[in-house]
């Protein structure tokens, strides 16, 4: 029996096929840099955004503020060993408002135009987000974790002084009790707070043991903050169902403007203070609903008017246009990020569809953008050989305004990354997806393919720079990745069709997307290979439990078992009542017959797992099951445990070349 294998041995493995040639390699992941979070100065002459870049000494992806004016210059506005974010300008352009953890601690930082000092302006025991300015530019409002005290319903007697006795034990009684990414829930509740532009005291205004997060807006008049929450008593068993709310600077008052099963988020009032926009749909409860725009009135008699009825994608990242007479929104669309504009009076017209590159990691669809009081936009650019650069459009221009890897990757052979289109043999879907090839690519050479698989399922992928694909491709690999029937960006009927059915005819598509590439001539048919994460990883484990034609595979933190899925993933009460048609007690027959687990019996395939250990959204346990599962079925497998990652195992550049070391070892080692 093969031992399990380690970190270690993995990126020891890698020197076996390590290239000499100038191709991508494992250790340049640290050499990544790319631009987010783009706010433009409000006299429109130059942009504020965050570069981001990894850290090797702290194996973190950290940031500081820069900024870019519309020709293209340079400058750094913070620097040093820190993690700046959330820029956000007052409304005279004279102070621009920021989050960083530079003196330890995440706290409110303010950058002084006329001075270029910057300096924090609070002492918070929490992290702030979600920070918002005024109009009359006297009050910056935030959100934070604020901690309740509760003392355990047991405390032991006898502990003489000095003793050493073990910690505690936890007591949890709270409905959703661990979040991915962020371990345990402390006691307590997302209260919002406001603080004086100069610095000073804040005040909190909210106090009720509901959660108020999320993205907070003023009204005209500088009195009223406009958020969404869900403040039901029954919201465990509601969780998708927030309302718009407004609380009173002046005491704390909390006023309802939205009423409707379904969830109202991302509230904006327009400049002139007489609007409101947000983001919701009506709930029916399908795993997957299309998010429309609305806007109504704030004379106290606003009717909510539906903005994109017709437009069949999410909408996301609303903001009004300066004369209050329209907004423009981000939503993807076949694979690429589109920004609108839509007036009022209903009109819309598209202004790019070239937004994205924000997931260096794995090519996932979605970016950012701002826009300035005359309509020019700056957006976040989407580049199958580059993480995410600036793009300014204006109606005159076009223009790139940041390189920022051309130093590590201008002088790297990538592999060329090529759109796809091909046709489900179960029905008549055409399904889109792209083909990596090898650097130095040769059509009469056969070569071996990975399908890489997304996760979501609800997600889509596109043609964006994505580090894992491009290290399968300098290892001589051709790389599939396709957004097969689930994914977004075609449509809410294609999105839903794995409604209650998942895994299902999304399997075929991904054996037509397979079988289409190997019609090229260039696939050695003897070496196919398939890995995914999340709902890749699903798909992964479904796909060697219904066919032997891939000669190795890699299944990445995945569900293996829907019924022990939903009683130990952090989000059950959302999973039980949208993914499924009850609970699993219920529906055993229903949870089984999509489980991989059903059909490890048929599993032929050499299938390594790999997941983080403090994974809570598909939990180790899963692959745990799988990999005993898989041992008593006596198919050759191995288990790679990720210490201390949750389910994002590339958050910290390591992991991320671990996670590809892993799965290129046991791909070499199947051949």
């Amino acid at each position: 029996m093969k031992k399990l294998l380690t970190l270690s041995l993995a990126l020891a493995a890698t020197s076996a096929f390590a290239n000499t040639d100038n191709t991508l390699q494992l250790e340049d992941v640290f050499q990544l840099e790319y631009a987010s979070q783009p706010t433009i100065h409000p006299d429109g002459g130059y942009t504020v955004f965050v570069r981001n870049y990894m850290d090797i000494m702290s194996d973190r992806r950290l940031g500081n503020l820069w900024r870019v004016d519309n020709k293209g210059e340079l400058r750094p506005l913070t620097g040093g060993t820190a993690n700046d974010h959330s820029p956000t300008w007052s409304p005279d352009g004279k102070t621009l408002a920021f989050v960083s953890n530079r003196t330890g601690a995440n706290q409110i930082h303010l950058y002084w135009t006329d001075t270029r000092d910057s300096a924090p302006v609070t002492r918070l025991t929490g992290s702030p987000s979600n920070l918002t300015w005024s109009p009359d530019g006297k009050w910056l409002a935030f959100t934070m974790f604020t901690p309740s005290s509760k003392a355990p319903p047991v405390s032991l007697p006898g502990k003489p002084k000095g003793a050493e006795w073990a910690e505690p034990a936890r007591y949890i009684e709270k409905d959703n009790y661990r979040f991915d990414g962020a371990g345990y829930a402390p006691d307590g509740f997302t209260q919002i707070y406001v603080i004086p532009a100069s610095g000073g005291t804040p005040r909190q205004l909210t106090h009720d043991e509901f959660n108020h997060g999320g993205q907070l807006t003023w009204t005209g008049d500088s009195q009223n903050i406009i958020f969404s929450a869900n403040r039901r008593d029954d919201a465990f068993e509601q969780p998708n169902n927030s309302e718009l709310y407004q609380v009173a600077m002046k005491d704390g008052a909390i006023k309802q403007l939205t009423d409707r099963n379904g969830p109202d988020r991302s509230p904006q009032v327009s400049p002139d203070g007489k609007k409101l926009a947000w983001l919701g749909y009506d709930d029916n409860y399908k795993s997957y609903q299309l998010t429309h725009l609305y806007v109504m009135d704030l004379n106290g008699n606003g009717v909510p008017k539906l903005m994109t009825t017709e437009l069949d994608y999410s909408v996301d990242d609303v903001k009004w246009s300066d004369d209050s007479r329209g907004l423009y929104f981000s939503y993807d669309k076949e694979g690429k990020g589109n920004i609108a504009y839509q007036s009022l009076s209903g009109s819309r017209r598209v202004l790019t569809d070239a937004m994205g590159g924000l997931s260096y990691t794995r090519p996932y669809s979605g970016g950012s953008f701002d826009v300035s009081k005359s309509g020019d936009l700056v957006f976040t650019m989407a580049n199958p050989y580059r993480p995410a650069d600036l793009m300014l459009q204006t109606s005159k221009i076009k223009r790139k305004l940041t390189s920022l890897n051309e130093d590590a990757l201008a002088h790297k052979e990538l592999g060329r990354v090529e759109e796809i289109w091909y046709e489900s043999s179960h029905d008549d879907y055409k399904i889109q997806g792209w083909i990596a090839y090898p650097p130095n690519f040769d059509p009469t050479k056969k070569y071996p393919l990975i399908l890489e698989i997304h996760g979501g399922p609800h997600t889509a992928y596109a043609g964006s720079f994505a580090a894992e694909i491009q290290l399968m491709a300098a290892k001589g690999y051709v790389v599939l990745y396709t957004n097969p029937r689930g994914s977004t960006s075609y449509g809410v009927e294609f999105a839903q069709e794995i409604h209650h059915n998942y895994p299902s005819q999304d399997y075929t598509d991904l054996m037509d997307g397979v079988d289409a590439v190997i019609e090229k001539g260039f696939i050695d048919e003897e070496r196919l290979y398939v890995t995914g994460g999340s709902g890749g990883g699903v798909l992964t484990a479904w796909i060697v439990g219904h066919t032997d034609r891939f000669a190795g595979a890699v299944v990445a933190k995945p569900v293996i078992n829907w019924y022990s899925f939903v009683l130990t993933a952090d989000m059950y009460n959302y999973f039980t009542k949208y993914w499924f048609p009850g609970l699993p007690w219920e529906n055993q027959e229903h949870y089984m017959k999509y489980s991989p687990i059903s059909y490890v019996g048929n599993v032929k395939t050499p299938t390594m797992l790999l997941t983080g250990e403090s994974d809570y959204r598909t939990p180790i346990s899963e692959s745990e099951q799988y990999y005993q599962a898989l041992k008593l079925a006596g198919v050759e497998t191995a288990m790679v445990r990720i210490p201390d990652a949750p389910h994002g195992i590339a958050g910290r550049p390591s992991n991320l070349m671990a996670k590809v070391a892993y799965i290129l070892h046991w791909f070499e080692e199947h051949k």
